[in-house]
């Protein structure tokens, strides 16, 4: 085996294999799991920054094992998996340090951390899948680690918010594994490639295309929480702050829109997807998805349902930006993975540090809380203003490339619903700025129970991940025509991969 054979493989023991380890450590041994979590934390991101740049330099990296005659574990490192990969590696290590702050005297922990660490090499294997089946076996078991996460406080709310999860995610995955064997059956594989791998079928297939894509459309769509697929994502909420930062920002969504770009651009092709008259549709489910979430947003008070809403609006961005049918739109969609990561969970963490300081889960109950925890409510400003998409911030370069990919595509009426959505945004958002800046303190909190320790208005570890996610928010907007940015790398994937013109 050579060492590009051995990277990837060296990308999921390095978060495997300390999982596993910490499974069998005593909840007493507090340090040997920190260090075994941070260790595999900036071992993973070191890795994928080793990946980064030999990709970017030609490197290819691979590893391939026959599971069955024509059936194989296929790993592959491309742009497009480094894009998922570098934003999972980097709020990964932010995720695990607020986790061990947020979970300090909680029980479970070793049971907790375990899973947890499961759930990236999950995702990283769904970014290295080099064709379906080994994207289906990953996918499948990011739900099966994710289930023990959500359902991690063990009450009766949140094993009925787990329950649904499951239904939800299973079902999802028994449809994608029908279109990948009826897919297989006619192709003999499912490998990926960037043209697409199904263009040279006959025409009379046609019809069966149609439907496979629809199959596998909805089976990665319920992970996206694409309407009316999304019921499982609200009622997930029952789980720990950490574990709804890791669902709505790092991992099972993100993987769900993963899919739905993998397929369109690696198995059907952007253009023979356009030919069978299938982007439209998926264009509109993603609009309607849009806009329905936004306005589910406006009437929740329960602060991680307003944003679980949200979620399920600005993932769909991702899937609408795939489906313009140009460069400018495949961009806009492609960065929008990384920008949407980044703002959304700022605002999870700091949800987490208002439940966990002064109890606070409602809307109205935010009433001067930015005058007792300024930083934790800056933070939550700054990204709530991003993903409004206000100047200088990253939700304003994904969606300004969105606008124009619509203009570009002759298709006014998604320049609409992107207008429309950034209204609704402010109307669920700044409330809750209003509220936290500008009324007035009703005491006392809910249940205040981290003390203020001069500048530290809470724990240090969960003030630091939203204060570096925030200032992240801001530079990946100012600086997105640097080379080094996610605009630039998704202009990569655009020109490099996809062949595509990129202006």
């Amino acid at each position: 085996m050579t060492l590009n054979e051995a990277m990837p493989l060296a990308v999921l023991a390095s978060s495997l294999l300390p999982g596993l380890i910490i499974f069998l450590l005593p909840e007493a041994w507090i340090g040997r799991r920190t260090v075994l979590n941070l260790s595999g934390a900036v071992a993973k991101l070191v890795l994928v920054g080793v990946l980064l740049v030999g990709v970017q330099g030609g490197v290819d990296y691979g590893f391939g094992y026959a599971v069955l005659p024509g059936l194989d574990l296929l790993f592959k490192v491309d742009a497009l998996g480094l894009l998922f990969m570098g934003l999972s590696a980097s709020l990964w290590l932010l995720t695990t340090l607020y986790a061990i702050g947020y979970l300090e005297g909680a029980p479970q922990r070793s049971r907790f951390f375990g899973f947890f660490s499961l759930c990236v090499t999950a995702t990283m294997g769904i970014a290295m899948a080099g064709n379906l089946f080994t994207f289906f076996i990953f996918y499948e078991l990011l739900t099966l680690s994710t289930f023990p996460l959500v359902v991690h406080r063990g009450n009766d709310k949140a094993m009925n918010g787990g329950t649904v999860y499951l239904a939800y995610t299973l079902a999802g995955g028994a449809l994608l594994l029908i279109g990948i064997i009826w897919l297989h059956q006619l192709l003999g594989h499912g490998d990926f490639a960037h043209a697409g791998i199904v263009t040279d079928l006959d025409p009379t297939y046609d019809g069966q295309l149609k439907i496979i894509f629809l199959l596998l459309i909805v089976g990665v769509g319920v992970k996206a929480a694409i309407v009316p697929l999304h019921g499982w994502l609200p009622q997930a909420m029952v789980a720990p702050a950490p574990v709804s930062a890791l669902l709505h920002a790092v991992a099972v969504v993100k993987a769900g829109a993963f899919g739905v770009i993998r397929i369109v651009y690696e198995i059907y092709g952007i253009e023979f997807a356009h030919t069978l008259h299938l982007l439209t549709p998926l264009a509109m489910a993603a609009a309607v998805t849009i806009i329905w979430g936004s306005l589910r947003a406006l009437f929740q008070d329960d602060l991680k349902k307003r944003l679980a809403y949200s979620t399920v609006s600005q993932v769909s961005y991702i899937v609408l930006g795939v489906a313009l049918f140009g460069p400018v739109g495949t961009v806009g969609g492609l960065v929008h993975l990384v920008h949407q990561g980044i703002m959304k969970i700022t605002l999870f963490f700091c949800a987490g540090n208002y439940a966990e300081t002064l109890g606070i889960h409602k809307v109205s109950e935010m009433n001067g809380v930015g005058r007792r925890m300024p930083l934790t409510t800056l933070a939550f400003g700054v990204a709530a203003l991003g993903m409004m998409g206000v100047p200088l911030t990253a939700g304003a370069i994904s969606k300004g490339w969105l606008i124009e990919g619509a203009r570009a595509a002759d298709m006014n009426w998604a320049i609409w619903v992107l207008w429309t959505s950034s209204l609704l945004n402010a109307a669920y958002f700044l409330p809750i700025l209003w509220r936290a800046g500008f009324r007035q303190t009703a005491p006392p909190w809910p249940a205040e129970q981290l003390a203020r320790h001069g500048w530290r208005e809470t724990a240090w570890l969960l003030l630091l991940p939203p204060l570096v996610t925030a200032a992240a928010t801001l530079a990946v907007g100012i600086l997105a025509t640097s080379e080094f940015s996610p605009l630039a790398w998704a202009q990569f994937i655009a020109r490099n991969e996809y062949r595509l013109v990129v202006p």
